[in-house]
């Protein structure tokens, strides 16, 4: 940067001295003034960051000073003053007199915010060289007039400049930004050139075919000295800059803070690039439109837009309903016809759940499902793709029967109880202990299908006094009467935003089923599947779990993923670990394409726990632990915050003594363990030795067998089947 002394002279004069001061006389560009009657102008070139560049740059910048010591009063304390502004129009005027410069609002703005700057410049050379002594401390005596500069100061404007600047807020104010300058920790080095002519001489000398210049390589280039030496805390912030560059997009780069101000560990300058000098805004550098926030009256305008939209949806869906429910036509039956018993139900009579679909999905009743033959409801044939229920226990008082009973007229399922009502067949559910009566024939079938396999549960043929597989059991026996048991049919399991960040749709096919029907490996959709089961069973209304733990989805983070999109992989994973303001530990079940483990990551400590089921290290999953440590870095970057020079690059890696498994397809079911162990005992840090209430060196396989039931439990109680 140029110093205050140096604004008020000439571009070409050599280093000043108090004597050459004197002899050489005040600046005031009299060549250009002499150029300019005779009609000779002088042409001057700009960057791709719109940045004065080129050989007449210097002038321009010299005869500013000059226009702004003559038309701006030393006393103008803010630049900003609207009452500037017939003198800001002369100094514009002048300049297009002898520069070619395009008239245009850009150019205009450039070049008063440089006045701007020089006007600062030389109010602080005259305090420096008038109001201080050597020591750089204001004088008690009262400065003499500089004559010398009589013709841009009157007397009355120096004598109210030097109250101006003996204000004690003002001396204040000195004194801080004068500590603030003694000892810049990084020096610039390049005296008037700028960050501006400094790239375009880079570029000169090495020919490149580049329009610009990173900030991060000028600002580099600006702190080396004549020697050509580069110091080595300089070199540390370029080599964090390099790898920060090759972490984070372009789009990142503009929302938050360049790579320079992260790597520096400082706020970025609000309008400014740092790094690159006067007159390159984000703007600019990005070419990219300012985003500007909406006014709360376009907020207002999309949300009743937004609310018009999702009425017209629950209008579309009620009329959809009621033209569904009036094409429901009731056929005439014998009483010996079989139309109305379902395959999908035990024949007889069994006890059931009731469920309505409208206004939302919700259990609503319990009572008796009648599957028999001919069965009619009020001798009367039931509607097609109903069964005849009996009420008994109503839990939602205000809900409605999906047909209304005519003979009774009864239109409140709690008017119901102990009678008769025509139920939808997708709306009835029967009691699990349905399935237990038959679970001896149905694990004969499972043991029979199963007889040569090697790696079989050692429970799962019922014994007496042994672990019954009972959900296991009872989840088969759903598959096997529904679609499910078809190649190819699929479910779909909906998941809320707040589980990996954002809300998606895992599918769940007959395959992921048979794996932990058979105990085989598994797939990502059967530990999303899980994960889906700890959020609602531990997480779910309990606040102090839900902001301790998170998930990181294995869909968008995996070993394929890593190789082919690394970018992607990144970007998520810094995205969620921003979603936090506290202490969170994130769960990553990771898949390295033959084998799972667990990651435990808790970015703010910068400690990572590695479980791993296999006794392997994580030195052995290289482009993983590169992923990790950089989405820490960048992480830390986002979050402004400060981590001492020598512990920059030290992210806490822990690899936990956690069960091993004795076979090659149990790490799938080990990692549900884990997670669910974690979650239990609601500690952030996990111990090197593990949790002292878990502590084994393996899991049994009843031990698995409790993961499975649990796991097939959800899929009986959500519904997915079915």
């Amino acid at each position: 940067m140029a110093s205050d002394q140096e604004n008020s002279q000439d571009a070409n004069a050599p280093d000043d001295t108090s004597e050459k001061e004197i002899t050489r006389g005040i600046t005031i560009m009299k060549s250009i003034i002499r150029d300019r009657d005779k009609a000779v102008t002088y042409n001057v070139n700009w960057n791709a960051d719109n940045q004065l560049i080129g050989s007449n740059a210097a002038k321009l910048a010299s005869y500013i000073g000059t226009l702004v010591r003559m038309h701006i009063p030393i006393t103008a304390t803010r630049w900003s003053n609207k009452e500037l502004g017939s003198a800001k129009d002369k100094i514009w005027t002048k300049i297009l007199r002898s520069f070619n410069i395009e008239d245009t609002t850009i150019r205009k703005k450039y070049i008063l915010q440089l006045a701007g700057k020089r006007h600062r410049g030389w109010r602080t050379f005259l305090t420096n060289k008038y109001l201080k002594d050597k020591e750089n401390f204001f004088v008690e005596y009262d400065p003499e007039y500089p004559v010398k500069y009589a013709i841009f100061i009157t007397e009355e404007e120096w004598v109210a400049f030097v109250a101006q600047r003996r204000d004690e807020n003002f001396k204040k104010v000195s004194a801080t930004n004068r500590e603030r300058a003694s000892n810049p920790t990084y020096a610039y080095k390049k005296g008037r050139l700028g960050y501006a002519r400094l790239e375009e001489k880079i570029l000169d000398e090495t020919k490149s075919d580049a329009t610009s210049l990173p900030p991060h390589v000028l600002w580099k280039e600006a702190r080396v000295g004549k020697d050509g030496t580069v110091r080595d805390d300089v070199q540390h912030i370029y080599d964090e800059c390099e790898t920060l560059s090759q972490s984070i997009s372009t789009a990142e780069d503009q929302e938050n803070r360049s790579v320079l101000s992260r790597a520096l560990n400082v706020p970025e300058y609000p309008g400014r690039v740092r790094g690159k000098g006067h007159g390159c805004t984000p703007t600019s550098l990005y070419k990219n439109p300012r985003r500007r926030n909406p006014s709360n009256q376009e907020v207002m305008e999309t949300l009743q837009a937004l609310q018009a939209q999702v009425l017209q949806l629950q209008k579309d869906n009620e009329r959809y309903r009621c033209m569904e429910k009036c094409s429901s036509q009731l056929k005439e039956t014998s009483e010996k016809a079989s139309i109305n018993c379902q395959n999908k139900f035990p024949e007889g009579i069994s006890s059931c759940q009731l469920y309505l679909s409208s206004p939302t999905y919700r259990l609503v009743g319990k009572g008796k499902v009648h599957n028999t033959s001919g069965d009619l409801l009020h001798h009367r044939p039931l509607p097609d793709g109903h069964l005849k229920v009996s009420v008994d226990v109503v839990l939602d008082k205000d809900a409605l029967l999906p047909i209304p009973d005519i003979v009774s007229e009864t239109t409140f399922l709690r008017d119901a109880i102990g009678s008769f009502v025509a139920w939808p067949l997708d709306l009835i559910f029967i009691d699990d202990e349905v399935f237990a009566q038959g679970s001896q024939q149905l694990s004969q079938k499972i043991g029979s299908r199963q007889k040569n396999k090697r790696d079989l549960p050692v429970t799962s043929l019922p014994k007496k006094g042994a672990f019954v597989p009972r959900y296991q059991i009872s989840l088969e026996t759903l598959v096997d009467s529904s679609d499910m048991a078809t190649a190819g049919a699929i479910r779909l399991l909906d998941m809320e935003e707040d589980i990996f960040g954002y809300s998606c749709t895992e599918t769940i096919g007959k395959e992921d089923l048979e794996h932990i029907f058979r105990h085989q490996e598994l797939g990502v959709g059967v530990i999303h599947t899980y994960i889906r089961f700890l959020y609602d069973n531990f997480m779910r209304g309990n606040d102090q779990l839900s902001n301790r733990f998170r998930f990181v989805s294995s869909s968008l983070v995996n070993k394929a993923l890593i190789c082919r999109e690394p970018d992607s992989c990144r970007e998520y994973l810094v995205k969620r670990f921003m979603a936090s303001s506290t202490n969170n530990l994130y769960l990553w079940p990771y898949n390295s394409g033959c084998h799972w483990l667990l990651l435990a990551i808790d970015p703010l400590k910068e400690v990572v726990y590695f479980l791993n089921s296999i006794d392997g290290e994580w030195t052995n999953y290289p482009d993983m632990k590169q992923l990790v440590d950089t989405s820490i870095k960048v992480f830390r970057s986002q979050r402004q915050a400060r981590v001492p020079r020598t512990k920059s690059s030290n992210i806490t890696w822990i690899k936990v003594q956690c069960p091993l498994q004795r076979n090659g397809i149990d790490c799938g079911y080990f990692v549900m363990r884990f997670m669910r162990e974690i979650i239990s005992m609601n500690q952030i840090e996990i111990p090197i030795t593990y949790f002292d209430e878990y502590k084994c060196a393996h899991y049994t396989r009843l031990q698995l067998e409790q993961i499975k039931e649990e796991l097939c439990q959800y899929f009986i109680e959500k519904r997915l089947i079915i």
